[in-house]
């Protein structure tokens, strides 16, 4: 490894929340793309199925057209959902600034329903700090949203 790699300062967000809910019901609100809508933002595309490739849209800024571009990278039924997350410009500066990350979905069957753990993970700093600052707010909101949607659905994974 050469002396600029070992500088680079990642960060991670974690989030993690235990929900009343089975493993197999959040699993649906995770991989259906109608449902994504409703507790992240509309999910252009997605499968998942490992190398699906699929966008999500966002406010756009400078350079960048706001389309986040992901890729499955791998998918364990009711346990593990991963994709890259990858959007920006190399020209912006602050929000809209390159990023080239890695979201981790785990579900754990506990007692009381299931552990719901998200990592983001690959926030270059000092380049992706406004993203890395949003967005651990963001991650917390949108994982009550999953909350709140995975409670409207029965154990069939429907609508109430």
């Amino acid at each position: 490894m050469n002396d600029a790699a070992s500088t680079i300062d990642t960060q991670k967000i974690v989030v993690d929340e235990i929900f009343p809910h089975a493993p197999e019901t959040i699993w649906k609100a995770l991989t259906t793309g109608e449902l994504i809508g409703r507790w992240l933002m509309e999910a252009h595309g997605f499968e998942p199925v490992v190398g699906n490739r699929f966008t999500y849209r966002t406010t756009p800024a400078g350079e960048w057209d706001g389309t986040i571009r992901c890729e499955v990278l791998e998918v364990v039924a009711n346990e593990r959902l991963v994709y890259s997350w990858k959007g920006g410009h190399e020209g912006n500066v602050g929000y809209g600034s390159r990023l080239d990350t890695i979201v981790t979905w785990t579900l754990v069957r506990v007692p009381d329903g299931t552990r719901v753990r998200v990592v983001h993970s690959g926030f270059v700093l000092p380049r992706n700090e406004s993203a890395y600052r949003n967005m651990s707010d963001g991650w917390k909101t949108v994982v009550r949203r999953l909350d709140a949607t995975t409670a409207g659905l029965g154990p069939s994974g429907k609508p109430h």
